[in-house]
């Protein structure tokens, strides 16, 4: 049910230009429309802000996003994109009919989850990176084939193409070969022309450095 927007506050999105959970809810919010102000949390400078006391008391994780919206304080990406379809009206980003929403979830969950979290340090972050992106691209591309229309699930855009991006933008910055994926590849593609995606990329943040801005 879509609560009443009358009074209360933009939402505040807590995160950092190159978090691919960050940018997921900054699609979310693109895609439904709604305007929000952005608090960088520099997950590099001064050793990490996000390990700062201050930002713990916002998501006790010390990740981001932390997003504070109708008078609570909502972490993982998942949850957040959720809570907005079931508040905020617009597109739906997850499907009506209960086979496809699964699909989305499932799809998403490979993505934010079985797609092993990129924290290896050092020399061993680039192997590591494409050893996980690969086993989950490779589980990810049969299952697309089974699932995807114009987007990942049919015709509408939805929670998995918000996933499906940034995962790619990783890919592609840890140098794995996305050709090999040609669903993969091809969905995110179209899905880079969509505006919300356009606007909502790494290289237009007000936190991105200016030697990556597009």
């Amino acid at each position: 049910m879509h609560v009443s927007l009358r009074g209360l506050a933009k939402p505040v999105l807590h995160g950092y230009f190159r978090s691919s959970c960050s940018w997921r809810v900054r699609i979310a919010f693109a895609l439904k429309g709604i305007e929000y102000d952005q608090v960088p949390v520099n997950l590099i400078r001064d050793g990490g802000q996000q390990l700062t006391e201050q930002y713990k008391e916002l998501n006790p994780m010390q990740q981001v996003p932390a997003v504070e919206i109708d008078g609570v304080t909502l972490s993982q990406s998942l949850a957040v994109i959720q809570y907005i379809d079931e508040t905020r009206p617009g597109p739906r980003l997850l499907p009506v009919d209960p086979i496809k929403r699964a699909q989305v979830r499932l799809i998403s969950d490979l993505i934010a989850s079985g797609i092993q979290p990129l924290q290896k340090i050092g020399a061993e972050k680039v192997q590591w990176a494409q050893h996980f992106i690969d086993r989950g691209f490779q589980a990810l591309e049969p299952i697309l084939r089974q699932t995807a229309g114009k987007y990942c699930v049919g015709d509408e855009i939805s929670m998995a193409d918000i996933c499906l991006v940034p995962q790619v933008y990783n890919a592609e910055r840890f140098k794995v070969d996305v050709s090999q994926y040609p669903l993969i590849k091809r969905l995110h593609q179209t899905l880079l022309e969509i505006d919300a995606f356009k606007m909502s990329h790494p290289s237009c943040q007000p936190d991105t450095p200016v030697d990556l801005r597009a």
